[in-house]
C-alpha cells in the first residue's frame, strides 16, 4: 500500500493506492486484482474488493467503482446507496461515508481532495483520457458543484517513461495538438519515442491551479507490488489485473 504524505495530513479523508500485495486472486492475477473487467474468478475479484472495503473502513456497497473507457467523461456520485453504473473515467462526491476507486494497470490513478467544500474525487488517467481532457473536465466539475480554487491532487504509481515505448503516430497526435507536447518525449530510436505519462498528467492538473503531489513507482518495472498492461502484453499473458486507489470522505 502506498499513501500520499501530503494527502494524508488532512483530517476529513482517508485513501490509499494499493499495490497488489495481499489478496485472493491467483495465477496472471495474483494478489489483489480488483479489476471487474478481468477474467479472473469472479468470487476472487468479490473478496478483493471487500478486503479494500475493510482497510478503507467503508462497507463494500458504499465503495463506488466505474465502468472505465478511456474517456474525459465525469460523473457525480449522489446517493450513499447507488446502484447506478458510473460509465465514466472520473467520478466525484460530496457524500460522507462514501468510497471512490480507480483501476489501473499503468495508466495514472489521481486522487483529489477540496479540504473547504468537503469534495473528492478520483481519475482514471490513460493517455487517452488525459489527452482528451478528462483532468480539466474534472477540476471543472467539482467547481460547479460548489469547489473551492483550493484543490489537492496526488497522482499514484504508473508506468515511467523509462518503461512507456510508443510510435511515431503517438509522438505526432500529440505534437498535432501543441508543439509543446515535444517536452513530454524522448528518443529510445529512429523507430521508438518514449513517453512521460506522470509528467503530462502532472502538467495538465497545475494549468488547472491544482496542488499536486506523486508517488514515483513504475507499474511496468515493478512486478510484486503491480500490474502492468504492457508486461502482461510483453509476456504475452491472455489478460492482466488491476490495482485499485480509493478515496474517500469521512463521516
Amino acid at each position: 500500500m502506498f499513501f500520499s504524505k501530503k494527502l494524508k495530513k488532512f483530517i476529513g479523508v482517508k485513501h490509499c493506492f494499493f499495490s497488489r500485495k495481499g489478496g485472493f486472486s491467483k495465477g496472471i492475477y495474483e494478489g489483489l486484482n480488483c479489476g471487474r473487467g478481468s477474467n479472473d474468478k469472479r468470487d476472487n475479484i468479490i473478496k478483493n474488493l471487500n478486503y479494500v472495503s475493510k482497510r478503507m473502513g467503508v462497507k463494500k456497497s458504499k465503495l463506488v467503482l466505474m465502468h472505465q473507457t478511456h474517456s474525459n467523461k465525469v460523473l457525480e456520485v449522489k446517493k450513499i446507496n447507488s446502484r447506478k453504473s458510473f460509465h465514466s473515467d472520473a467520478i466525484v462526491t460530496k457524500v460522507k461515508g462514501l468510497a471512490l476507486g480507480v483501476v489501473t494497470a499503468d495508466c495514472a490513478p489521481v486522487l483529489l481532495y477540496d479540504e473547504k467544500s468537503k469534495i473528492i474525487g478520483c481519475i482514471h488517467a490513460g493517455w487517452k483520457g488525459a489527452y482528451s481532457g478528462i483532468i480539466k473536465n474534472t477540476i471543472q466539475k467539482i467547481k460547479r458543484m460548489g469547489g473551492s480554487a483550493d484543490i489537492f491532487a496526488s497522482i499514484g504509481p504508473c508506468i515511467s517513461k523509462e518503461s512507456y515505448e510508443v510510435d511515431k503516430n503517438f509522438h505526432k497526435k500529440f505534437l498535432s495538438k501543441s508543439k509543446k507536447n515535444k517536452k513530454y518525449f524522448s528518443n529510445k530510436n529512429k523507430i521508438k519515442k518514449r513517453f512521460n505519462l506522470r509528467k503530462y498528467v502532472y502538467d495538465r492538473l497545475k494549468e488547472q491551479n491544482v496542488r499536486v503531489d506523486h508517488i514515483n513507482r513504475d507499474t511496468f518495472k515493478e512486478k510484486k507490488n503491480f500490474f502492468s498492461f504492457r508486461r502482461s502484453h510483453k509476456l504475452k499473458h491472455s489478460d492482466y489485473g488491476r490495482c485499485i486507489s480509493v478515496v474517500s470522505l469521512v463521516k
